[in-house]
């Protein structure tokens, strides 16, 4: 497998085999459980040939100098009359979210065992989506990114709609509003950038800075703001924050492993790759001389990073369901990932990267759990429940082990990510990052107070019986733990591949 061969198709392989597995549900019967079965064939076939690509993938020098090290490059002409490419490709930041993609999809079918309510309609949906993200994260074409970026949002709408909660309907919905008016955002920026140059390729676009280095350094901001605003709305940032409980509540407990591990990164990856990759003189201290010192985007960042870790974790302090406190703990963890970019530096934009990592796969794994929980009380109110770790040790013990994940603690893989995060902005925001370092306290609190109150203290007497978690679910828990502590305890098998990436990011803002 020559990761520098042109045209090798091994990438676009990997994208489009969920769209195979899902044409082959379309056309077998849905008994013994077989759409459950191609779908969990057809994901662990595309993990297994994304570890293949990640195996092989050569990570440049960090000293090399080099602004791009894109591997595994398919190209070919797609639409000639608009100059647009089929143009996908992988480097260090794409395979980190692939990987993320491929892990969480298995998680997700197996989690989805027990889905019996039209199966083959919901296993082509899930398989669609996956080969959407695929395509945002490998996508090195602005249309060809746009329209993969806007082909997630249809599965996801039908499969909170049809298989969530009472109110499905209204949570679908928002979803769909708040993110498909979001990326009108995003098409207007990337047609001004073709109208304005020509072509949709960012490897053009990046390499000879022609964005719209042409037109003042004014509309240049606000050029950035805007496609900022779409991404913001994905990660999500407050206040754009508010369609993500909704969502998370409603949704299947394997979609909700899907929106919190994987497609809450699309946000944060459309900052650094498009954001960065397109408007490096926005990010540039001459900016703030030009305009004034309101200008200084690494701060807005980390202003912007600061209010979303404090205010989800008071958010989620402040609940009463579990899945609400999860789904607020995630907005403030993706606060992290802001507060690591505003850096602007190798140490922030590394932390920024592996926190998308770790947070995918700890948040996935909580929200299994609250699916376990629910599945056997049909409740979240943590009122209700109790000393569930009487009935349920095994459960119980799992849920401990991610939640100190989820608070950071050394041989934790989050504890890297933050301490990188930490690390990077103190050096440009000392006064913001001491600030957002006081939610490491509030994020001990609430997920504490979530712990003993589920599954902690007296028991309910109705909930005696309650069998413990089951081979399947003890399989998902076990991979995603031992993910967490094998990247919590060696993070240079991340840290090599991402590392190199984040100097090509710095080269590219220091053009």
């Amino acid at each position: 497998m020559d990761p520098l061969a042109y045209n090798s198709f091994i990438l676009t392989l990997l994208i489009f085999l969920p769209i195979l597995g899902s044409l082959f549900i379309v056309f077998l019967p849905e008994k013994n459980k077989l759409p459950h079965k191609i779908a969990l064939t057809f994901s662990i076939i595309t993990f297994f040939l994304s570890l293949a690509i990640a195996l092989n993938f050569r990570p440049l020098p960090t000293n090399s100098g080099e602004i791009f090290n894109f591997q595994f490059i398919d190209k070919f002409k797609w639409i000639p009359f608009i100059n647009t490419s089929y143009h996908v490709a992988i480097d260090g930041l794409s395979i980190t979210m692939v990987l993320l993609t491929s892990l969480i999809m298995i998680v997700a079918v197996l989690a989805s065992w027990n889905v019996s309510k039209m199966p083959k309609v919901y296993f082509f949906l899930a398989l669609v989506m996956q080969t959407a993200v695929y395509g945002v994260f490998t996508s090195l074409d602005l249309f060809l990114f746009f329209i993969m970026w806007e082909l997630e949002l249809i599965p996801m709408y039908f499969l909170i709609g049809i298989w969530g909660g009472p109110r499905r309907e209204y949570a679908a919905m928002k979803f769909l509003l708040y993110t498909s008016f979001a990326g009108a955002f995003m098409l207007i920026v990337f047609i001004a950038i073709y109208f304005n140059t020509g072509t949709f390729d960012y490897i053009e676009l990046v390499q000879n800075n022609r964005a719209f280095t042409n037109l003042s350094i004014g509309l240049q901001l606000l050029a950035f703001t805007s496609l900022f605003l779409c991404f913001a709305v994905k990660l999500p940032m407050v206040p754009f924050h508010t369609w993500l409980p909704d969502a998370h509540v409603e949704a299947p407990t394997a979609m909700s492993i899907i929106l919190a591990g994987v497609l809450l990164k699309m946000g944060s990856y459309g900052m650094i790759r498009f954001g960065f990759g397109l408007f490096p003189n926005v990010l540039k201290t001459e900016l703030t001389q030009q305009l004034g010192s309101w200008a200084n985007v690494g701060l807005w960042l980390a202003i912007l990073g600061t209010l979303n870790i404090l205010y989800g974790a008071f958010l989620a302090l402040a609940q009463t369901d579990m899945k609400k406190v999860i789904a607020y703990s995630s907005v403030s963890h993706m606060g992290f990932v802001l507060l690591g970019m505003s850096g602007l530096n190798p140490s922030g934009i590394n932390g920024a990267i592996l926190q998308m990592f770790t947070h995918g796969t700890i948040t996935a794994l909580m929200f299994l759990f609250v699916g376990v929980v629910y599945d056997r009380t049909h409740t979240r109110e943590i009122a209700k429940l109790g000393g569930l770790g009487k009935q349920m040790p095994i459960a119980g013990a799992f849920f401990v082990a991610i939640s100190l994940a989820g608070v950071a603690v050394p041989g934790m893989n989050s504890f890297v990510s933050e301490f990188l995060v930490f690390l990077g902005a103190f050096q440009s925001h000392p006064y913001l990052t001491a600030f957002a370092a006081s939610s490491v306290i509030f994020g001990a609190a609430y997920t504490l107070w979530l712990n003993e109150r589920v599954f902690f203290g007296p028991m309910p007497s109705n909930w005696k019986g309650l069998p413990d978690i089951n081979k399947i679910e003890t399989f998902n828990a076990v991979l995603l733990l031992t993910i967490v502590l094998v990247t919590g305890l060696y993070p240079s098998l991340l840290m090599d591949i991402i590392n190199p990436a984040t100097k090509q990011i710095i080269n590219i803002l220091a053009v």
